[in-house]
């Protein structure tokens, strides 16, 4: 690991008077950024440390939603979630992501940003054009089984390994930003990161020295929600495929729907396309297949990651006719659920 100096920030002011410049970080939980360091992928020569910034440490409950301090720990925030209905994927897709000693260190605002396992983008005897662009994506040819099926380019097929940015796209959350001449902006999570194309260094929409403060959460009613995680072994590994599922049915007539997918992007995705077929339908398996075909439409596989949509197609079908048959449960209802219209 490369020598840094270290610059503390107490008070969100504290952004303006930082010396930070293009080879400056900022430190948060530090659960990827120490292993990039070591690695020699990530080489700052000034950390700001956040560790003592404690009025972002706080969630705050509104009429309008929650206010998430970019501070608040995993834990914190995976045991907070699980005490809000309308927040039931979020806690789900948290416990589901690290061990608990990762969860009592990695913060919010870091887990938003931390940055792809793709196993070239780690190997720096590899080529990579996320870690340095132009050399080449050694993905393409090598071994994908983990790589994106959405959002890809011909420079950078690596996922995003966020669980828990899944879950907070499917929740319509948004992002509250301090730049460093100290104005204040606010980003749709869902405009937030940014699709290789032909800039794959640039994952996020951050400028130099802009300082994640907190997340945002709107309130509303979501209905049943689930998270649900495929993955090789049966704990704390990034997924092959997920889906952050909330349902709200009136009578057969979807009312309200939220969707994302995890594990087949190179960004926490979004499928508006599977949304627009959905939304204000009557349910049915038929519409089921019909929203995941739409997706799927523009999916694109590289060899290894061939399973891919399928198994999304399944974990999809699986969750949403599991949301439908606990509405059903919860309302009394009885007989066959939802046939093929």
């Amino acid at each position: 690991m490369n020598p840094f100096s270290v610059q503390t920030l107490l008070t969100e002011a504290d952004v303006e008077n930082l010396r930070f410049d293009a080879q400056a970080r900022y430190i948060a939980g530090g659960t990827n950024l120490v292993d990039l360091m070591k690695h020699q992928i990530e080489t700052p020569v000034s950390l700001v440390d956040l560790s003592e910034w404690e009025e972002a440490s706080d969630i705050v409950k509104t009429g309008n939603g929650f206010r998430i301090g970019a501070m608040v720990t995993n834990s914190a925030l995976a045991n907070f979630a699980y005490q809000e209905p309308s927040l039931s994927m979020l806690s789900q897709a948290l416990l589901s992501g690290a061990t608990v000693q990762l969860r009592n260190r990695a913060t919010t605002g870091g887990n938003l940003l931390q940055r792809t396992r793709c196993y070239y983008f780690y190997d720096t005897a590899k080529p990579c054009n996320k870690r340095e662009p132009g050399t080449g994506c050694s993905a393409f040819t090598g071994m994908n089984r983990i790589h994106a099926i959405f959002g890809t380019s011909e420079q950078c097929i690596a996922t995003h390994p966020s669980d828990m940015a899944v879950a907070l796209i499917a929740l319509n959350a948004s992002v509250s930003v301090k730049t460093a001449e100290g104005k204040t902006r606010d980003v749709a999570l869902r405009e937030f990161y940014c699709m290789p194309g032909e800039t794959p260094d640039r994952e996020h929409v951050l400028k130099q020295g802009d300082l994640v403060t907190s997340v945002f959460i709107p309130a509303k009613t979501r209905g049943t929600q689930h998270y649900h995680k495929v993955r090789d072994r049966a704990s704390y590994a990034f997924a092959l495929v997920s889906v952050a599922a909330g349902l709200e049915l009136s009578g057969e007539t979807i009312r309200s729907v939220s969707l994302s997918f995890g594990g087949v992007g190179t960004i926490p995705w979004h499928p508006q396309k599977a949304l627009d077929v959905l939304e204000g339908s009557d349910f049915s398996v038929s519409l089921l297949e019909k929203a995941i075909d739409a997706e799927l439409a523009d999916a694109k596989t590289f060899g290894s990651n061939d399973f891919k949509p399928g198994l999304l197609r399944r974990v999809f079908l699986s969750v949403m006719l599991s949301l439908a048959q606990r509405q059903k449960a919860q309302h009394g209802h009885e007989g066959a659920l939802y046939e093929n219209h």
